[in-house]
């Protein structure tokens, strides 16, 4: 499948990439088919690109590379409407956004995706610990080099 980007141009993606969040994302309840880029074999974070409109994509992550103590609880009807029977069949994700020189991401609402069916959907964890820009990583300033360095 041909995947038109305003970020990367035309990518070409295999079908069974596509993710499906059938109620949307919030704020986004039109938009229901993303497929997830990786820039690179290594990265932390990756685009969460949308098929259907090719300026929306999210950064999105893992937050467990960052906060090792997260989990996200699901209910029992949470996995039925997933069609998920065990929790190992779980991805989640969280959209990152850049705050002044921290990049954040939304601990309050994971997105939670069938790893076999690739169903997904936004949840929104009514437990205060964890908000929507929790820091994950510091960006460095430039050194004279004009490379940045990143802490975490």
């Amino acid at each position: 499948m041909n995947v038109r980007t305003t970020r990367f141009g035309n990518v070409d993606i295999a079908d069974d990439r596509v993710i499906s969040f059938p109620k949307g994302l919030l704020g986004f309840s039109e938009h229901r088919r993303f497929c997830l880029l990786e820039p690179a074999d290594d990265s932390a974070f990756f685009w969460l690109q949308s098929i259907d409109d090719a300026a929306l994509a999210f950064v999105v992550t893992d937050p467990s590379f960052f906060v090792p103590d997260y989990s996200v609880p699901i209910r029992a009807e949470q996995m039925g409407e997933l069609g998920m029977s065990k929790l190992e069949d779980a991805q989640v994700f969280v959209i990152v956004n850049k705050v002044d020189q921290t990049l954040t991401g939304n601990l309050q609402g994971p997105l939670v995706i069938n790893t076999l069916t690739r169903s997904g959907e936004q949840f929104v964890l009514a437990e205060k610990r964890w908000n929507t820009r929790h820091p994950l990583v510091t960006l460095g300033v430039k050194s004279a080099t004009g490379t940045k360095a990143m802490s975490a």
